[in-house]
C-alpha cells in the first residue's frame, strides 16, 4: 500500500506536535509544510522561525511561507505539489477555494464545534467553565470552521484546569485524531 502524501499548514506548538506525529507515522510522507513567516521576537528583534519550519526542515521537508495564501503564484505553486490531503492546524489564513479543490482540506480544531470557532477555543472553554472540551476534525470549505464534521474527539475538564494543561492534552488528543482520520477518511460520514 502506497503512503499518504500530506501537505501539512499550520504555525504554533499545536501544529508542531501534528507535523511530527505525521512525520513519525509509517504510512505517511508529508511532502511540504506550510506556515506563516518568520517574525521578529524580543526586546531584541531576532528573526525567528516558526517551530513548524524548524521541524520541518530538520526533516528535509519543504517549507513554504506565503504573507498571503490568496496570491494567484502562491495558489499555483502549491498547486504543483502533489498530495492526498491537506492537514491544517492553527495556520491563521484562509484557503482559497482552489487549495480547497487540490485535496480534502482536513482541520485539527481544539472544540467541539460549532462551538467557539475562531482562534481562541481553549481559552473561551475555560472562561465559559465547561465541563467538556475537545478536538474537532472538520473538512474544511470556504467559511471559518464550517466545513462538514468528520470526527469528534471529547475530555473531560478537569475543575482546577489550565490554559496550559488543557492545551497539552488538547494537542494530545488532536495528534491521536489526525491518525484516526486520515488512516479512516474513506468511511467516515
Amino acid at each position: 500500500m502506497e503512503n499518504k502524501k500530506i501537505i501539512c499548514m499550520g504555525t504554533p506548538d499545536y501544529a508542531e506536535a501534528i507535523l511530527k506525529t505525521l512525520i513519525d507515522a509509517q504510512n505517511i510522507d508529508v511532502v511540504a509544510v506550510y506556515t506563516q513567516p518568520d517574525k521578529r521576537v524580543g526586546r531584541k528583534k531576532i528573526l525567528t522561525p516558526p517551530i513548524v519550519k524548524t521541524l520541518a526542515l530538520e526533516n528535509s521537508i519543504d517549507v513554504y511561507q506565503p504573507i498571503k495564501l490568496r496570491n494567484e503564484d502562491v495558489v499555483k505553486e502549491l498547486l504543483e505539489v502533489e498530495c492526498d490531503y491537506i492537514v491544517v492546524a492553527a495556520y491563521g489564513q484562509i484557503l482559497p477555494q482552489e487549495v480547497l479543490e487540490h485535496a480534502p482540506c482536513i482541520n485539527l480544531h481544539a472544540s467541539i464545534l460549532p462551538q467557539y470557532r475562531g482562534a481562541s477555543p481553549i481559552q473561551q472553554t475555560l472562561l465559559n467553565d465547561d465541563k467538556q472540551t475537545g478536538v474537532t476534525a472538520m473538512l474544511m470549505d470556504i467559511g471559518l470552521d464550517t466545513g462538514a464534521i468528520l470526527k469528534i474527539k471529547s475530555i473531560d475538564v478537569d475543575k482546577d484546569e489550565i490554559v496550559g494543561s488543557l492545551f497539552d492534552r488538547l494537542t494530545q488528543v488532536a495528534c491521536e485524531l489526525t491518525l484516526d482520520v486520515l488512516e479512516n477518511f474513506e468511511s467516515l460520514d
